[in-house]
């Protein structure tokens, strides 16, 4: 039987390292990131079921808003780690300084729509007793935005020169404020006054500027960043950088809100079809959310490495890298399928007490193991080619495969056919398998013709 040679074994065992390496604290922060979605939620659910409904519905509104706006920041990753891997050092300052003013005003166009978006929630037919319970959510909350875009755009840059493990104490620590925040302020412990979902929009706008906070204070404090010269002078606003963050993160920011709102768009179809099926459909969402965390972080990683890879000049690096990001991407969602397809009455009860909801679950759980490879190979995918810069592509493809494929086959097959709540499933999963097969194939050819 042929065996893999030792040199291709060695460079598939340090390929994976380096990868694990920078992904590993990705992985980490971005499942605690939705820790603070999950605290959030317990402790709202504590208050009452009117303020939970609340702060669900801001939730949504702020975070399709936030990853928008982010999508566009996201553009930095990928230029820096170019640079980086280059050894264009002294560009990579100017560059983030003007990432810096893009945040800014990204920060402040979010705090502004933020304070004014309860405004709309009578006119889409929500239950008033909800409509000023959550802007008072979305104005307290508002008020981290300009905080978080410019700790996202430090934090890219940290991604970019392969720094990542500052992002993950970064996180964790504005997870823990947020706790002890929400504490504090929901219920009116130790003196403050009980505000409830207000409280709980500050408490996370707390968060947000403590991360500021911290990850200055680590850009100051440790040397490693200092050969950098992020704040050894002062640049105005630049129209031509500014133009080109744009034209590279303003497709990555429209994918992330054409993929966020299909997914709050089946969820409104999902209740038309009762509220057990709506509530099977959460579980299984968010169990598929809770999984999707890891390849996202491989999917961050595969970003710089293939980005280090063209900056040093080496094409034929970058696309193994870019492979091997998606391949472990794929590999891990792959073991997750079977654990959901296997454990899915177990994890569905553990979820609700509802016998109705956990069967309907554990029924959307075995669709949700189909979901799962699809989903770690079109992220993987989409991380190389970021780290490519190639972004316009991949947002017709996301446009296609959820808007022209997915959501009109969910609709389809859920309202008009009859399918149930395994209809709208079938739709999604037909979406980002169509989308798993066009970006990795886009992949494959512009790699290709790098080399």
């Amino acid at each position: 039987m042929m065996t893999a040679s030792p040199p291709l074994l060695e460079r598939l065992r340090a390929e994976t390292v380096a990868l694990l390496h920078i992904g590993g604290p990705l992985m980490a922060t971005q499942v605690a990131q939705m820790a603070m979605g999950f605290f959030d939620t317990v402790m709202m659910g504590r208050v009452g079921p009117v303020e939970l409904a609340a702060v669900a519905i801001g939730t949504g509104l702020w975070h399709t808003l936030f990853l928008f706006a982010l999508g566009i920041l996201m553009a930095l990753s990928p230029s820096v780690a170019q640079l980086h891997g280059a050894g264009h050092h002294g560009a990579i300052a100017p560059l983030v300084r003007q990432a810096l003013w893009l945040a800014a005003g990204l920060g402040i166009l979010c705090f502004i729509t933020l304070r004014y978006l309860d405004t709309g929630l009578a006119v889409l037919g929500i239950e008033p007793a909800i409509v000023p319970i959550a802007g008072d959510y979305l104005r307290a909350l508002s008020w981290g935005m300009p905080s978080i875009f410019i700790c996202m755009a430090l934090r890219l840059f940290s991604e970019g020169i392969a720094r990542t493990q500052p992002v993950l104490w970064v996180t964790l620590l504005g997870l823990l404020v947020n706790i002890i925040a929400n504490y504090a302020l929901i219920f009116g412990h130790w003196g403050f006054p009980a505000l409830g979902a207000q409280g709980c929009g500050l408490a996370t706008a707390l968060g947000m500027w403590t991360m500021l906070a911290a990850m200055m204070a680590i850009l100051h404090g440790d040397r490693r960043y200092r050969r950098y010269g992020l704040f050894q002078r002062w640049d105005w606003p630049h129209g031509p950088s500014l133009r080109l963050l744009l034209m590279l993160g303003l497709p990555i920011g429209i994918g992330l809100f054409l993929e966020t709102a299909v997914f709050a768009a089946v969820a409104l179809l999902l209740g038309k079809l009762g509220a057990i099926a709506a509530a099977a459909h959460q579980v299984a969402l968010n169990v598929a959310a809770m999984t999707f965390m890891i390849p996202l972080g491989l999917s961050m990683a595969t970003t710089v490495r293939v980005g280090h890879a063209l900056g040093r000049g080496e094409p034929a690096a970058a696309r193994f890298s870019g492979f091997m990001g998606i391949a472990l991407s794929g590999g891990f969602m792959v073991v997750m399928a079977v654990l959901l397809f296997t454990g899915r009455e177990v994890i569905a009860r553990f979820y609700t007490d509802n016998l109705d909801v956990a069967a309907v679950a554990a029924s959307l759980l075995q669709l949700a193991a189909l979901f799962q490879i699809s989903d770690g190979l079109q992220v993987g995918a989409l991380g190389a080619l970021r780290g490519v810069k190639d972004t316009r592509m991949p947002m017709l493809i996301i446009l296609v495969a959820y808007w022209v494929i997915a959501f009109p086959l969910a609709w389809q097959l859920g309202i008009r056919l009859n399918w149930g709540p395994t209809g709208p499933w079938v739709g999604l999963i037909a979406g980002l398998s169509t989308a798993a097969v066009l970006l990795n194939l886009r992949f494959w050819r512009l790699s290709a013709r790098l080399g």
